[in-house]
């Protein structure tokens, strides 16, 4: 059975598997003992067991590949990913929350679109980007030649609460 055209175009369409990189380094003030940030993504990566593999470390920080996490894209928000792609350079947001120690963040999600990476900086969210790899720039170029559709603007026209010849005087 074929679902209606507009239940299929808020599916997504294509996903990779992004290893998430995060750094820990030694805080610089006295309310932070550690801080957390994103500094890379591995494109195709598998799954880690245990979460938070130390991939390099050195005095007073650590990068470890934190967790894997599907980027997802959708045909409702080519807009976003075009607007992305127009920057130099291209980055994915990645969007962290406290872990279950409540000390350190853990990856939670990470996007191509700019407009949904602006839409996580609202909240309580720790929201930050890294540089989009060759693979995944391809990956997003294609999946936006193949699935944007222009929507032309129509400036709406301003509806009047009386006629001109009625106004109150």
């Amino acid at each position: 059975m074929t679902e209606p055209l507009g239940t299929q175009s808020l599916e997504r369409i294509e996903t990779m598997p992004l290893g998430i990189v995060v750094e820990r380094r030694r805080g610089v003030t006295a309310w932070a003992e550690w801080s957390w940030r994103p500094v890379s993504v591995i494109p195709g990566a598998g799954p880690v067991d245990p979460p938070g593999r130390v991939l390099m470390e050195g005095e007073g920080w650590t990068h470890s590949h934190a967790v894997t996490l599907t980027l997802e894209l959708f045909r409702t928000d080519t807009e976003g990913y075009r607007l992305n792609l127009s920057q130099d350079p291209p980055r994915l947001w990645v969007v962290m929350r406290p872990g279950p120690d409540g000390e350190e963040l853990v990856p939670f999600t990470v996007t191509a679109s700019a407009h949904e990476g602006e839409g996580y900086q609202v909240g309580a969210d720790v929201v930050d980007t890294v540089p989009m790899p060759a693979e995944v720039i391809a990956l997003v170029r294609d999946f936006v030649e193949q699935h944007h559709v222009d929507v032309p603007f129509h400036k709406r026209e301003r509806k009047r609460h009386f006629e001109k010849d009625d106004r109150r005087q």
